[in-house]
Protein backbone atom coordinates (compact mmCIF):
# COMPACT_ATOMS: atom_id res chain seq x y z
CA UNK A 1 0.00 0.00 0.00
CA UNK A 2 1.14 3.59 -0.91
CA UNK A 3 -0.51 6.82 0.14
CA UNK A 4 -0.11 9.39 -2.50
CA UNK A 5 -1.92 13.11 -3.33
CA UNK A 6 -5.16 12.66 -5.11
CA UNK A 7 -4.21 15.09 -7.82
CA UNK A 8 -2.33 11.65 -9.01
CA UNK A 9 -5.42 9.95 -9.40
CA UNK A 10 -6.82 8.72 -12.80
CA UNK A 11 -10.46 9.58 -13.33
CA UNK A 12 -11.57 5.77 -12.42
CA UNK A 13 -9.86 5.98 -9.41
CA UNK A 14 -11.16 9.29 -8.38
CA UNK A 15 -14.45 7.83 -8.77
CA UNK A 16 -13.89 4.63 -6.41
CA UNK A 17 -12.65 7.37 -4.22
CA UNK A 18 -16.24 8.74 -4.45
CA UNK A 19 -17.92 5.04 -4.18
CA UNK A 20 -15.78 4.90 -0.66
CA UNK A 21 -17.40 8.25 0.29
CA UNK A 22 -20.62 7.38 -0.44
CA UNK A 23 -20.80 4.21 0.71
CA UNK A 24 -18.80 5.34 4.35
CA UNK A 25 -21.06 8.73 4.83
CA UNK A 26 -24.21 8.14 3.07
CA UNK A 27 -26.08 10.77 5.37
CA UNK A 28 -23.43 13.34 4.16
CA UNK A 29 -23.15 11.97 0.55
CA UNK A 30 -26.01 10.01 -0.27
CA UNK A 31 -24.88 9.68 -4.04
CA UNK A 32 -22.29 9.17 -6.30
CA UNK A 33 -22.69 12.31 -7.97
CA UNK A 34 -22.66 14.20 -4.67
CA UNK A 35 -19.13 12.12 -3.87
CA UNK A 36 -17.74 13.26 -7.14
CA UNK A 37 -18.92 17.01 -5.89
CA UNK A 38 -17.52 16.66 -2.46
CA UNK A 39 -13.87 15.70 -3.75
CA UNK A 40 -14.14 18.64 -6.78
CA UNK A 41 -14.84 21.22 -3.88
CA UNK A 42 -12.21 20.41 -2.41
CA UNK A 43 -9.55 19.39 -5.04
CA UNK A 44 -8.20 23.30 -4.50
CA UNK A 45 -4.35 24.06 -3.89
CA UNK A 46 -4.79 25.03 -0.70
CA UNK A 47 -6.35 21.70 0.62
CA UNK A 48 -4.25 18.52 0.98
CA UNK A 49 -5.85 14.86 -0.50
CA UNK A 50 -4.04 11.90 -0.01
CA UNK A 51 -5.16 8.44 -1.34
CA UNK A 52 -4.15 5.25 -0.07
CA UNK A 53 -3.37 2.81 -2.73
CA UNK A 54 -2.82 -0.69 -3.52
CA UNK A 55 -2.25 -2.35 -7.02
CA UNK A 56 -3.90 0.85 -8.66
CA UNK A 57 -7.24 0.47 -6.53
CA UNK A 58 -8.01 3.19 -4.24
CA UNK A 59 -8.60 1.97 -0.20
CA UNK A 60 -9.30 5.10 1.39
CA UNK A 61 -8.89 8.48 1.19
CA UNK A 62 -8.68 12.08 3.35
CA UNK A 63 -8.02 15.44 3.16
CA UNK A 64 -6.65 18.28 5.70
CA UNK A 65 -7.94 22.01 5.13
CA UNK A 66 -6.28 24.75 6.61
CA UNK A 67 -7.66 26.94 8.80
CA UNK A 68 -6.71 29.96 10.97
CA UNK A 69 -4.24 31.26 8.70
CA UNK A 70 -2.58 27.60 8.42
CA UNK A 71 -2.17 26.95 12.59
CA UNK A 72 -5.21 24.46 12.29
CA UNK A 73 -6.13 22.02 9.99
CA UNK A 74 -9.42 20.49 9.82
CA UNK A 75 -9.24 16.34 9.08
CA UNK A 76 -12.13 16.39 6.40
CA UNK A 77 -13.37 13.77 4.96
CA UNK A 78 -11.65 10.34 5.87
CA UNK A 79 -13.19 7.59 4.79
CA UNK A 80 -12.06 3.67 4.22
CA UNK A 81 -14.07 0.88 2.14
CA UNK A 82 -16.29 -1.41 4.22
CA UNK A 83 -14.09 -4.53 3.56
CA UNK A 84 -10.23 -2.85 4.53
CA UNK A 85 -11.68 -1.31 7.17
CA UNK A 86 -9.65 -2.68 10.64
CA UNK A 87 -6.61 -3.02 8.61
CA UNK A 88 -4.58 0.47 9.44
CA UNK A 89 -5.53 1.96 6.40
CA UNK A 90 -7.02 4.89 8.29
CA UNK A 91 -4.89 4.97 10.44
CA UNK A 92 -1.87 5.34 7.95
CA UNK A 93 -3.95 7.84 6.35
CA UNK A 94 -4.30 10.06 9.32
CA UNK A 95 -0.78 9.89 9.80
CA UNK A 96 1.00 10.75 6.68
CA UNK A 97 -2.26 13.86 6.81
CA UNK A 98 -1.04 14.97 10.13
CA UNK A 99 2.41 15.09 8.96
CA UNK A 100 1.63 16.78 5.81
CA UNK A 101 0.12 19.36 8.22
CA UNK A 102 3.25 19.62 10.10
CA UNK A 103 4.83 20.66 7.06
CA UNK A 104 2.73 23.28 6.33
CA UNK A 105 3.37 24.73 10.15
CA UNK A 106 0.34 23.64 11.25
CA UNK A 107 0.03 23.44 15.29
CA UNK A 108 -3.20 21.64 15.71
CA UNK A 109 -5.58 19.31 13.89
CA UNK A 110 -9.03 19.42 14.30
CA UNK A 111 -12.31 17.06 13.50
CA UNK A 112 -15.93 17.07 13.67
CA UNK A 113 -17.87 14.12 14.08
CA UNK A 114 -21.76 14.14 14.26
CA UNK A 115 -23.56 11.40 16.43
CA UNK A 116 -26.85 11.22 14.04
CA UNK A 117 -27.69 7.74 13.35
CA UNK A 118 -30.87 6.33 14.24
CA UNK A 119 -30.69 6.40 18.18
CA UNK A 120 -27.15 7.50 18.60
CA UNK A 121 -23.93 5.52 18.96
CA UNK A 122 -22.23 7.47 21.71
CA UNK A 123 -23.04 8.67 25.41
CA UNK A 124 -23.52 11.77 23.86
CA UNK A 125 -27.05 10.72 22.22
CA UNK A 126 -29.98 11.43 23.48
CA UNK A 127 -29.10 12.61 26.61
CA UNK A 128 -29.40 16.73 28.06
CA UNK A 129 -26.06 17.89 27.43
CA UNK A 130 -26.66 21.02 29.03
CA UNK A 131 -26.53 19.02 32.37
CA UNK A 132 -23.08 18.47 32.95
CA UNK A 133 -21.31 18.58 30.08
CA UNK A 134 -17.65 18.42 31.83
CA UNK A 135 -18.63 15.03 33.43
CA UNK A 136 -20.66 13.72 30.49
CA UNK A 137 -16.77 14.37 28.54
CA UNK A 138 -14.56 12.41 31.73
CA UNK A 139 -16.97 10.02 31.54
CA UNK A 140 -17.56 9.92 27.41
CA UNK A 141 -17.79 6.55 26.13
CA UNK A 142 -17.93 6.41 21.74
CA UNK A 143 -19.82 3.16 21.50
CA UNK A 144 -19.58 2.04 17.89
CA UNK A 145 -19.29 5.64 16.80
CA UNK A 146 -16.07 6.60 14.70
CA UNK A 147 -14.97 9.01 17.89
CA UNK A 148 -13.59 5.49 19.53
CA UNK A 149 -10.72 4.98 16.33
CA UNK A 150 -9.85 9.06 16.90
CA UNK A 151 -9.42 8.49 20.57
CA UNK A 152 -6.72 5.68 19.46
CA UNK A 153 -5.15 8.51 17.75
CA UNK A 154 -4.52 10.54 20.48
CA UNK A 155 -7.67 13.18 19.88
CA UNK A 156 -9.28 14.92 22.86
CA UNK A 157 -12.45 15.89 22.22
CA UNK A 158 -12.29 19.36 22.66
CA UNK A 159 -15.89 20.71 21.99
CA UNK A 160 -19.56 19.58 21.78
CA UNK A 161 -22.90 20.85 19.94
CA UNK A 162 -26.00 19.56 21.71
CA UNK A 163 -28.44 18.98 18.89
CA UNK A 164 -26.40 19.95 15.88
CA UNK A 165 -28.04 17.23 13.90
CA UNK A 166 -31.86 16.92 15.82
CA UNK A 167 -32.64 16.69 18.60
CA UNK A 168 -30.57 13.92 20.40
CA UNK A 169 -27.94 14.10 17.65
CA UNK A 170 -24.71 16.24 18.77
CA UNK A 171 -21.55 17.14 17.13
CA UNK A 172 -18.48 16.22 18.59
CA UNK A 173 -15.34 17.98 17.81
CA UNK A 174 -12.03 16.11 18.24
CA UNK A 175 -8.25 18.41 18.53
CA UNK A 176 -5.13 17.34 18.53
CA UNK A 177 -1.70 18.56 19.01
CA UNK A 178 0.77 18.51 16.01
CA UNK A 179 4.00 19.90 17.71
CA UNK A 180 6.29 17.10 18.51
CA UNK A 181 6.51 16.84 22.39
Amino acid sequence: MEIINMTQLNETQIIQAAQILTDSIPIGWPTLQDALDEINRLMIPENTLLAAIENGIVLGWGGILPEYNGNVFELHPLAVRSDRRKQGIGRAIVAALEDEARKQGGLTIILGADDERGDGETSFANVDLYDDLPGRIRSFSPGTHQSGFYLKLGYKIIGVVPDANGIGKPDIFFGKSLRKP
